[in-house]
């Protein structure tokens, strides 16, 4: 999974979005509103060669290809893991204390790499020490938070890929 975008309720179009991203790359269907990740579970699910993982709802996950945790509920992944071991299992990280307790997931987002505007009081770990905390983990990190097309070449290659909201959502 190269590229990862989030979604949130900005009300965007994720449809186009995910259909710019390339073969292989991932989507995590985030809102806040059960009904909301559904719908937009529906829409997505026919785009072919993109993994689809839920934010924080196991039940609707079991229609995708994986769930994503809150940082807060990432101690559920290895309840998941027994039960859907077919699953891509994910979580967020925000410090090096955080993802080492990850060690059995799929993969970790680590963030805010840089400022984002989706957590503006979130201070920014920046990217080397982003790329310090990735280099530890036992586990694939992508860098998420603030990443663009301009600031991405500045991330080290201790990540595993980018992840992105706006910046992999702009037309």
């Amino acid at each position: 999974m190269p590229l990862v975008l989030f979604t949130d309720d900005s009300g965007r179009d994720w449809a186009a979005a995910a259909g710019r991203l390339p073969r292989g790359s991932a989507i995590v269907i985030r809102s806040r509103e059960a009904k909301k990740r559904a719908a937009l579970l529906e829409r997505l699910a026919p785009l072919p060669g993109l993994k689809l993982l839920v934010a924080d709802d196991p039940a609707l996950a079991q229609s995708a290809d994986g769930l994503h945790l809150p940082q807060a509920r990432a101690q559920e992944a290895g309840h998941w893991r027994v039960r859907r071991p077919d699953w891509i299992i994910t979580a967020s990280a925000h410090s090096l204390r955080d993802l080492i307790t990850l060690a059995h997931l799929d993969a970790v987002f680590l963030s805010p790499v840089f400022a984002t505007a989706s957590h503006p009081d979130a201070v920014p770990l920046t990217p080397v020490r982003a790329a310090f905390i990735a280099a530890l983990s036992p586990v694939p990190v992508y860098a998420l938070g603030g990443v663009t097309a301009r600031n991405a070449p500045r991330l080290a290659p201790a990540f595993a890929g980018i992840a992105a909201i706006a910046a992999l959502s702009a037309g």
